[in-house]
């Protein structure tokens, strides 16, 4: 039997003398601090610093110390890039690959419909180069109450097709039993799980723990402004949450899915 080899050596890696990489902050460039544990993306490195988002959304700031990160278990040192270095692709706040000075499409004749103003302005804040792109206009009702008839109006085709984004579509509820009166192949419609879209914000980029509980009975959006201490105009209080919402990052996964599922319908090449 052969005695283990041990290295004398006990010091953690990342204080051992000796060099190491250096590899520039680069944007989501994913690291780890070697003295808190805390991994992250790179979203901002200035002059001395570097800031990193979890993924919870939570931001810290580090100094750039020698040695003073992981990447994927290797010790690094992370130097601020270059003004020379190439630049990743630049991308829209949906997380789409951005296409440099390019000109709007002419309006195709498909379409999103959303229920109300603050819906469309949301999915024009993180969306709107993408719909550009794609041609696609979205428009809001007030409401999806006379939805079956909207959707008559409209007269759906191959070439122009239709998708509906619906607030709070749940099993059993009143959106549920109207979205499923609408059985047109060429009508897509989705929703997510929230009351109101306010909800789709992730609490965390509002500032918020967590969206209040509203009882029954009240109007939600005002019920959130007095649960939060907020003034009670939510007109107000939409533009603040809005805002907040630089990108898909601000946003829940529940609505994320749903209006990329729309985009692809409404864009899909006839005859698929």
């Amino acid at each position: 039997m052969h005695a283990r080899q041990y290295d004398p050596d006990l010091t953690p890696p990342w204080k051992r003398s000796g060099p190491v990489p250096e590899v520039p902050a680069e944007p989501d460039l994913v690291v780890e601090e070697v003295t808190t544990g805390f991994c992250g993306a790179v979203i901002r490195c200035e002059a001395g610093t570097v800031t990193l988002e979890d993924r919870f959304g939570k931001h810290r700031v580090f100094p750039l110390e020698p040695r003073g990160f992981l990447l994927e278990g290797t010790v690094v040192t992370l130097v601020r890039p270059s003004a020379a270095a190439p630049s990743r692709p630049a991308r829209t706040a949906s997380g789409s690959i951005a296409v440099p000075q390019a000109r709007a499409r002419v309006a195709r004749a498909g379409r999103i419909y959303v229920e109300g103003r603050h819906d469309a302005e949301l999915v024009e804040r993180v969306w709107g180069d993408d719909l550009r792109i794609e041609g696609v206009v979205v428009e809001y009702l007030e409401g999806i109450d006379d939805l079956p008839s909207i959707v008559a109006e409209f007269a759906p085709a191959a070439d122009a097709r239709l998708g509906v984004l619906v607030d709070h579509l749940v099993p059993g509820s009143k959106e549920s039993r109207i979205a499923a009166s609408v059985t047109d192949a060429h009508v897509l419609v989705v929703g997510h799980p929230y009351i109101d879209v306010w909800e789709a914000v992730k609490p965390s980029s509002v500032g918020i723990r967590s969206w209040p509980a509203v009882p029954r009975g009240q109007d939600w959006k005002t019920g959130v402004c007095r649960a939060l201490g907020w003034p009670q105009n939510t007109g107000a209080a939409w533009q603040h949450i809005l805002s907040r919402v630089h990108s898909y990052k601000d946003l829940e996964p529940e609505l994320l899915g749903r209006v990329e599922e729309l985009i692809d319908f409404v864009t899909a090449p006839e005859g698929s």
